[in-house]
C-alpha cells in the first residue's frame, strides 16, 4: 500500500513538473515574441536603485507622462506626442512596467514611485514640468504634487484611481497576489499564457465602450504586457496600493498649483463618480471634465480633447 501511495505522489509531482515546465516554456516564446515586436526605444537611467527607460521628444517647456497599471511609455507616446508640438515631451516606463526594471528592495508604494518620477524631473534637469498621469499614473502623479510640490508646475490626470476600494474589483482579483514568491511563480508559468488567451476580453474591459486601436498591439505597446517581469511590476502594483492611498486622499486639499482631471462617463475600470466627482470639493480650482459616453482609455479614444486640456493647463502652469 505504501508503494502505491508512494508511486501516485512521485506520477503527481512529475506532472506538476511538466506542466510548469510546459507553461514556463510557453512564457518564454510570448515573452520573446513580444520583446521582437516592440523592442526598447529610448534611453536608460539609474534612478534610486531602478533602471528607467524612458523617451523624449520636442524642445520648449517639458511635460512628464506617466502611465497607468499594466501600461508603459506607448499609452502617451504613440497617441498624444503628435498633437503636442512645441514642448519638451518625456514619457517613462514606471519601475517594473515596459523596459524599466524594478530595484531589488523597492515596494511599488506609492510615495516610492511619486520619488521615482521626482529623481528623472532632477537627473534631466527639468525645470518644474507640467505632470501627465493616466489611471495608477494618475493616482503617481497626484502623490508626487503632494510630496514634490516644488519640482512640478501643474498636473493632468485622467481617470486616475483616487479613493480606497473596500474590494479589490473582481477583473482585477488576479492580479492581488500577496506573496512575492506566488507572484514570481505565476509570472514565469500560467499568467503569460492565460493572459495571451484573454487578451481581447481585457482590452474590451479596459478600452470599452469603444473599440481598441488595430494598431494598440503593437504601436501601442500593447504586447509588452505579455512578459512576466512586467505581469509581476502590475501585481506589485495592485497589492501595494492599499498602504498608502488611504493617507493620500486625506491630503488632497493641500494641492495648490494648476490641477486638471478628466474622466469618461462610461469608464468601466474606474467610476467616475467615486474617483473623479469628489475631487472637484476636494482640489481647489480643479479644471474638471466629463467625456460622455467613453472609456478609460481617454489618451486614445479622445486624444484630441486630452491634448487641449493639457495645453490649457500648461498654459496656466507655465504662465
Amino acid at each position: 500500500m505504501a508503494s502505491v501511495i508512494g508511486w501516485i505522489v512521485g506520477a503527481v509531482f512529475l506532472a506538476v513538473i511538466f506542466v510548469a515546465g510546459y507553461f514556463a516554456l510557453a512564457t518564454r516564446r510570448i515573452a520573446a515574441r513580444a520583446e521582437r515586436l516592440v523592442p526598447p526605444s529610448g534611453k536608460f537611467i539609474d534612478l534610486d536603485g531602478n533602471r528607467i527607460h524612458y523617451v523624449e521628444i520636442g524642445e520648449g517647456r517639458p511635460i512628464v507622462f506617466v502611465h497607468g497599471l499594466g501600461g508603459q511609455l506607448h499609452h502617451f507616446r504613440h497617441p498624444m506626442f503628435p498633437l503636442l508640438p512645441g514642448y519638451r515631451l518625456i514619457a517613462l516606463d514606471r519601475p517594473g512596467s515596459g523596459y524599466s526594471v524594478r530595484g531589488a528592495g523597492a515596494t511599488a508604494r506609492l510615495p516610492e514611485q511619486a520619488e521615482t518620477v521626482a529623481s528623472l524631473i532632477r537627473a534631466l534637469e527639468l525645470e518644474r514640468p507640467l505632470v501627465v498621469g493616466h489611471s495608477l499614473g494618475g493616482t503617481v502623479t497626484l502623490t508626487l504634487a503632494l510630496n514634490h510640490p516644488e519640482l512640478v508646475s501643474g498636473i493632468v490626470t485622467l481617470a486616475p484611481l483616487t479613493h480606497m476600494m473596500e474590494e479589490v474589483p473582481p477583473e482585477f482579483k488576479g492580479l492581488y497576489i500577496a506573496s512575492p514568491l506566488k507572484r514570481w511563480l505565476i509570472a514565469r508559468t500560467t499568467a503569460v499564457p492565460a493572459s495571451l488567451k484573454y487578451a481581447k476580453q481585457t482590452l474590451d474591459f479596459v478600452f470599452g465602450p469603444q473599440k481598441w486601436p488595430e494598431d494598440y498591439i503593437v504601436a501601442g505597446g500593447g504586447m509588452l504586457g505579455l512578459r512576466p517581469s512586467h505581469f509581476y511590476a502590475t501585481s506589485s502594483d495592485i497589492v501595494a496600493i492599499g498602504k498608502d492611498l488611504g493617507e493620500i486622499e486625506g491630503r488632497y486639499g493641500e494641492i495648490k498649483m494648476p490641477a486638471a482631471m478628466m474622466f469618461g462617463t462610461a469608464d468601466r475600470v474606474l467610476d467616475h463618480r467615486r474617483h473623479g466627482l469628489p475631487m472637484r470639493d476636494k482640489v481647489a480650482s480643479l479644471d474638471f471634465e466629463l467625456v460622455d459616453g467613453h472609456g478609460h482609455m481617454l489618451q486614445f479614444m479622445a486624444s484630441d480633447r486630452v491634448a487641449k486640456i493639457i495645453e490649457r493647463t500648461a498654459a496656466k502652469a507655465f504662465g
